[in-house]
């Protein structure tokens, strides 16, 4: 079997980086969480007071810091995940906080912040044998990867899980409010000028709104042996 490049491309909250790393792990290729990324460089703007209170992005500041943040994702034995370094600090927790989820598709959105991240993706990604998770992946960073998944699942039901996902973490918030944030970070990864969030044509689509995580691994193995053979 040829080793070769899953690019998982789909809306926040469908479960992508834990399709991802599932089927990673079941491979035993590598996977890239390329989210949480983007999630370090906001939380880096936050920290820095690079983002005002209405959600306003200092672009020429965080574009000149850009050379200033290292980032490095380092597997997870345990957990099969990555860990994520931002400047030798493990901030994976820290980075899945609503303040960072709030404010990640307005830092995203920025092209010198996603040309900066696309050139590490794709060197990550030069030896194959990857699974890499994000909103452009199979558009963007790997057109030609021989695999492309787009996945997908009603807001409401990606609310549900966001909202259990927080919850067990100790969160506070409301269902309201968690879906209101995925509807916004919706528009915005739709609509942004660089890179929007769209199915390439060569992508199977994956809508798991009422599907098991057992049944979406049987349907994506089955492409990734057709993909190999």
């Amino acid at each position: 079997m040829k080793d070769i490049i899953i690019a998982i491309d789909g809306y926040s909250s469908c479960g992508k980086s834990t399709f991802a790393k599932a089927i990673a792990e079941k491979l035993g290729y590598t996977f890239i969480d390329t989210g949480a990324m983007y999630r370090a460089v906001t939380l880096y703007a936050m920290r820095h007071n690079l983002i005002s209170g209405e959600g306003s992005v200092n672009r020429e500041a965080l574009t000149a810091a850009l050379p200033l943040i290292s980032i490095r994702l380092l597997r997870n034995a345990q957990g099969g995940g990555n860990n994520v370094f931002l400047n030798g600090e493990d901030v994976t927790e820290e980075i899945r906080l609503a303040g960072v989820s709030d404010n990640v598709s307005r830092v995203s959105e920025l092209a010198p912040v996603r040309e900066h991240l696309v050139a590490q993706q794709r060197a990550m990604g030069q030896s194959k044998a990857v699974v890499m998770d994000g909103r452009d992946i199979g558009t963007v960073v790997f057109p030609n990867a021989e695999l492309k998944i787009f996945m997908t699942a009603s807001p409401e039901i990606r609310a549900q899980r966001r909202y259990r996902e927080l919850v067990e973490k100790g969160v506070k918030t409301s269902l309201q409010e968690v879906e209101n944030n995925i509807r916004q970070r919706d528009a915005i990864d739709e609509n942004r000028a660089v890179s929007p969030l769209r199915k390439a044509d060569n992508a199977a689509l994956l809508d798991n709104s009422n599907m098991s995580v057992a049944e979406q691994m049987e349907w994506a193995l089955k492409l990734v042996t057709s993909t190999q053979s």
